[in-house]
């Protein structure tokens, strides 16, 4: 679907959200021999481009994680679209984005978010292979997010193989984690990656590329992973270009 405001914040029936939140966030593992697990990130810039969406602010419950793209309005972020809207649930309201979450600590404030832009065979049928989302942020004191954070480029057909990182934040836990791994073939339009610790929360974690470029997210396949140890994103193709020009036009 094009750009739309999500609606004024309310608050959501706890049936509604706890349906939603119960449905995002998987990922990372399984594969040959003994796959790695998680470990806490420690902080760097880099890393405050990724943070934490929430609920209203940021020690509201949680949906997902999510992290600033370059853009030229200077305020996009890209996650899962199950972490933002569904068939069950429709839009999640009230969502706001807190950069470089850690222990409590909010050291940019939390970001409102102000746009979503999903395609719409996944508005319409929740079709895994179109598992992503952009989501834009309004300005907070006067500055858009990339200004106080920076933004990481999207990469799109860039293929499989790729060493990564991925980084985000579990439910159960004030700190982000982190996992160096290589991407490897899933399906025609899903890639995947094996590492220990990706629980509930970390859907929408990007992949990162050693030289800060976005090519994944978790999602997709299993709206990210059914288990702790395998995570998987939509394939980073034309479909994920054609929806980040949308979202930026």
């Amino acid at each position: 679907m094009a750009p739309r405001p999500v609606p004024p914040p309310r608050a959501a029936g706890a049936t509604a959200l706890a349906a939603l939140l119960l449905a995002t966030g998987t990922a990372c593992g399984g594969g040959s021999d003994q796959p790695p697990n998680a470990e806490v990130a420690q902080q760097s810039a880099a890393r405050d481009r990724i943070g934490t969406l929430s609920i209203h602010s940021a020690q509201g419950p949680r949906s997902c994680t999510a992290s600033v793209v370059r853009s030229p309005g200077r305020n996009l972020l890209v996650t899962a679209a199950h972490c933002v809207q569904n068939q069950q649930v429709g839009l999640l309201d009230g969502l706001v984005f807190t950069p470089g979450f850690r222990n409590g600590a909010t050291p940019y404030g939390s970001w409102q978010v102000q746009s979503i832009t999903v395609d719409p065979r996944w508005a319409d049928d929740d079709d895994p292979d179109y598992d992503v989302a952009f989501v834009t942020v309004r300005a907070a004191g006067g500055r858009q997010i990339e200004d106080a954070v920076g933004g990481n480029p999207l990469g799109t057909g860039k293929g499989v193989g790729l060493a990564v990182s991925v980084t985000g934040y579990p439910n159960d836990s004030d700190e982000p984690i982190t996992c160096a791994v290589r991407t490897r073939s899933q399906s025609g339009t899903q890639e995947r990656f094996d590492c220990g610790g990706y629980t509930d929360g970390t859907s929408g974690s990007p992949w990162v590329t050693g030289d800060g470029t976005v090519v994944g997210v978790i999602g997709g396949y299993q709206e990210g992973g059914d288990t702790p140890g395998t995570s998987y994103s939509v394939a980073f193709d034309q479909r994920v270009a054609d929806l980040y020009r949308k979202a930026t036009t």
